[in-house]
């Protein structure tokens, strides 16, 4: 299909409490995610406390030592295997009406219940952040299994968003525009990056962020580091500054990145932030069912090549993002899966300059039935601060 993007706004209220998800809806994502599983030639998952743990049942357990592991299998009910002192807070979590619980106690074996539901040879995807130690001892009773790690088993397992998902993720994106039109507005000049990322950081709480996981404030010389650490630097005029930063409100995520100026540009910094915005237009206007996540890449990448600034733009174009701010599809070169609607991520080109300045300008966008909408609607165009 060959749409026109859509460049209109989400309608969203970012102070809203989003509808909470039920248990018939933790229950269909885990039948789905079993029935992924067995179609990938897989004979289950093995989910650890993390992020898919949470999408897949709402809990969120406490990441130590203790083991905790919920195992899904295509026909089978979903078993959770927890620690007895954290069983009441599995079974009162969002999903916990539809688990199976098999707790243990610190005096008992906390894999037996796990290795007794396991093929002892079967093949099994595992949440890219289980413990290792954990691994190794079910690698060790089950010494003819094998595993593989979810994002290369199942990559696009929590990918394609359902309506409610998109609906938290469009918030996410609103409360983040609100704290960059809020940003533009404080003192840059004479002020330290980390100063500057400190009050972004406030912002995003203040419009309902619960979580914060970057706030890059670089200027000048730094901004051609894509992922610089806001630091002692007092910002002068005459400073270009890459703002990035995001987080997760209502458990879903937002990431934006805009460039300002303090005070008036001269001509080849605003050339170049130029260049960037038409790459950034044009990696967007690649986004359609169908179309290959490199599409998005080569269409902004293309842009800043003919511009002459091709070895300056080194990073992919973008990531998916949802209940983290990193995930899979990622817009990158030799990436042929086609996008699907529902389905998030960034579209983020920049040119980098060592010693001087950078540029990145960066929307959250979302693969509709005809092309794509954006998440982030502040203007793209550079900002002047003070």
């Amino acid at each position: 299909m060959t749409g026109t993007p859509s460049d209109g706004p989400a309608t969203v209220t970012t102070d809203a409490t989003p509808v909470p998800f039920t248990a018939d809806d933790y229950r269909a994502r885990m039948r789905r995610a079993a029935r992924a599983a067995a179609d990938a030639g897989l004979d289950g998952l093995l989910v650890a406390p993390g992020p898919d743990l949470v999408w897949l049942t709402g809990h969120r357990p406490p990441e130590t030592e203790r083991f905790t592991m919920l195992v899904l299998r295509d026909g089978e009910d979903p078993v959770l295997v927890v620690p007895t002192l954290e069983a009441p807070d599995a079974a009162e979590a969002p999903g916990g009406p539809a688990l199976v619980l098999r707790d243990w106690t610190d005096a008992k074996d906390p894999y037996e219940a796990a290795v007794s539901l396991l093929d002892p040879r079967g093949r099994f995807g595992v949440s890219d952040n289980a413990w290792a130690l954990h691994l190794l001892e079910l690698r060790r009773r089950l010494p003819e299994t094998a595993y593989v790690a979810l994002t290369e088993g199942l990559p696009m397992l929590r990918a394609v968003k359902d309506t409610a998902e998109l609906e938290r993720m469009a918030a996410a994106g609103a409360a983040a525009d609100r704290a960059y039109e809020e940003i533009r507005q404080v003192p840059f000049a004479g002020r330290r990056e980390n100063e500057v990322a400190a009050d972004l950081a406030g912002l995003l709480r203040r419009f309902g962020h619960s979580q914060v996981d970057f706030t890059i404030v670089a200027a000048g010389p730094n901004g051609a580091n894509p992922h610089h650490e806001a630091g002692d630097r007092v910002i002068a005029r005459g400073d270009m500054i890459v703002l990035d930063f995001g987080g997760l409100k209502d458990g879903y995520g937002s990431d934006t990145s805009r460039t300002v100026h303090v005070g008036e540009p001269a001509a080849e910094e605003r050339e170049v932030h130029d260049i960037v915005r038409a790459a950034q237009e044009a990696g967007f206007r690649a986004v359609r069912p169908g179309a290959a996540c490199q599409d998005v890449d080569r269409a902004a990448r293309a842009v800043i090549t003919e511009a002459g600034y091709g070895d300056r733009f080194i990073h992919r174009t973008g990531h998916g993002i949802g209940v983290t701010t990193h995930e899979p599809p990622y817009m990158v070169e030799g990436e042929e899966r086609p996008l699907v609607p529902g389905m998030c991520f960034s579209v983020e080109p920049g040119i980098y300059l060592p010693g001087r300045f950078g540029v990145r300008i960066e929307d959250i966008v979302t693969v509709t039935e005809d092309g794509g909408r954006r998440l982030n609607n502040t203007p793209r165009e550079m900002a002047i601060v003070e």
